[in-house]
């Protein structure tokens, strides 16, 4: 009786999660989603990112020292070091945001940012390697 009492509170309470923004939704899923009346599609705002989110790690390569220990305390070897140029590369389809390589920069060149929408075919694309 306890589930039948669960499954029908259920139904009356308000969604707990936020509908995918429109803009990156797949081409497949377009017939789904609500339309405005000139024919174009409902934009959906993306979801606010908590604060000290940990989201694609920004490199500003400037400001690198080229000190090597992000290389060294990273536990997936997101981190390569470029050699010629004394510069780091990232990896981010390697990286798992635990931050540890934004904490021990001690010139700042490493970040967080709030961008999630990372997701892609190839592991290799432009976008998933930082320079």
């Amino acid at each position: 009786m306890g589930v039948v009492r669960t499954i029908l509170k259920q139904l009356f309470l308000k969604p707990a999660t936020n509908k995918f923004p429109a803009k990156y939704a797949p081409a497949s899923t377009i017939q789904f989603l609500d339309k405005v009346t000139k024919g174009e599609l409902k934009l959906i705002p993306p979801i606010p990112v908590p604060p000290k989110f940990r989201g694609k790690i920004a490199y500003d390569r400037d400001k690198c020292s080229g000190c090597k220990l992000c290389v060294k305390i990273c536990p997936t070897r997101a981190v390569e070091f470029l050699p010629e140029e004394k510069k780091v590369k990232i990896f981010i389809s390697r990286c798992c945001f635990c931050a540890q390589c934004v904490d021990i920069c001690p010139v700042d060149a490493l970040a967080m940012t709030d961008e999630f929408l990372l997701s892609t075919y190839d592991k290799y694309a432009d976008e998933l390697v930082l320079k």
